[in-house]
């Protein structure tokens, strides 16, 4: 039997997850924290991995370590510290900054479809990652990054294309990951053994 369900993701232990809404086949690794978050279609990510006001596209491969969304500190203020909006937390008489929470929560990172993302790799707020586009292990990314475009480093830069433009174009056309579980699996060994191209070649109509 298949270890992951169309029906109910595959949540490992010691998960924190609060908001979090969930496509077919994912899966969460053990010790994530997921927060306002929704995971499409066939995405997962490993173990504690950290996700914040974040939109997952299918298909999506995040890796152990990494954190998305990243929450920023209110940097114009006169102090950074929790206890100018997690104010409840330290007097007994305020209140949380709930205009701040909102508006972090509106930030809102964008996954797209095929994405890979490195292990310990960084995706700040309201950065969309575009289908096909892999972040290499450790990259901090703080601007959007094009479909299929490879980006290492920090701040994250472009490293190369995965593929031509042509290329690039053609499987943004063919939108294979919104075909059924079905033809997914019909199609299993020709994902396996053939390269791009020849997918295309056989695939597109």
């Amino acid at each position: 039997m298949a270890k992951l369900s169309a029906d109910a993701p595959l949540i490992h232990p010691d998960c924190i997850l609060h908001e979090v809404t969930y496509g077919r086949f994912v899966e969460i690794g053990q010790g994530s924290r997921i927060i306002n978050a929704r995971f499409d279609d066939y995405s997962y990510c490993d173990r504690m991995a950290e996700v914040a006001n974040a939109e997952i596209g299918k298909f999506a491969n995040i890796a152990a370590f990494s954190r998305i969304g990243a929450t920023d500190h209110p940097m114009e203020n006169a102090s950074l510290h929790h206890f100018l909006y997690r104010s409840a937390d330290y007097f007994d008489d305020a209140e949380h900054d709930v205009a701040f929470f909102e508006h972090r929560a509106s930030r809102v990172a964008r996954i797209g479809h095929d994405t890979w993302i490195g292990h310990g790799a960084m995706i700040k707020p309201e950065v969309s990652l575009g289908h096909g586009s892999i972040v290499a292990a450790g990259a901090v990314v703080t601007k959007d990054v094009p479909p299929y475009m490879i980006v290492a480093g920090t701040p994250a830069t472009p490293l190369r294309p995965r593929f031509s433009q042509a290329v690039a174009d053609r499987l943004l056309a063919l939108e294979w990951w919104d075909w059924d579980h079905d033809a997914l699996r019909a199609a299993l060994t020709d994902f396996r053994s053939l390269k791009a191209e020849a997918f295309l070649e056989k695939y597109e109509r």
